[in-house]
């Protein structure tokens, strides 16, 4: 793999951190699954009610593929968009952001945004995790409703953020 490819790239960038927490969030979805029951209350009805279940290895396998596969499938698919004409690159007040002089600082903005979000999807993942966990500690298993809402609650909130952060970045344009 050449230094110049995209994927080398996500390798040499300073991302030491997104690759720490990765490794952190697959460490502590492995390490806290060993408290499940051998067939795991994996999904929640009204009340709380488990009403779904799985194989402990099979929801081990899905979380843990979850929170490793799925943030390197937003991070990964960034670092080739730098590579693609900046025609066909969707972004608002694009011959601004696009141009040669400020190409650069775009993509590694858009770089940043998508590891930012990849974070969050990771978090919310844990969360989910460790919400599981908790409901099958309990006999029956049942899901506690209140943290579980205040848990999404917290992420749509991050996620809108990141949104508006990603908007009022590429609407305004600094003058000069």
């Amino acid at each position: 793999m050449s230094s110049n490819s995209p994927l080398a790239a996500l390798f040499e960038q300073k991302l030491p951190a997104f690759w720490v927490l990765l490794i952190a969030a697959a460490a502590f979805v492995w390490a806290t699954g060993d408290a499940l029951p051998p067939l795991v209350a994996s999904h929640f009805g009204l009340g709380g009610r488990a009403d779904g279940f799985m194989a402990r290895n099979d929801y081990m396998s899905f979380m843990l593929i979850g929170v490793v596969a799925i943030p390197l499938l937003i991070v990964i698919p960034q670092r080739f968009v730098e590579t693609l004409p900046p025609r066909l690159i969707n972004v608002p007040n694009r011959d601004y952001w696009l141009a040669p002089e400020r190409f650069e600082s775009t993509m590694g903005y858009l770089r940043n945004h998508a590891v930012w979000f990849a974070l969050l999807f990771m978090a919310l993942l844990c969360f989910i995790h460790w919400e599981v966990v908790q409901a099958n500690a309990r006999v029956p298993a049942r899901l506690m409703a209140q943290p579980f809402i205040i848990g999404m609650v917290v992420y749509v909130v991050a996620v809108l953020f990141w949104i508006a952060a990603l908007i009022r970045h590429f609407t305004r344009r600094p003058a000069g």
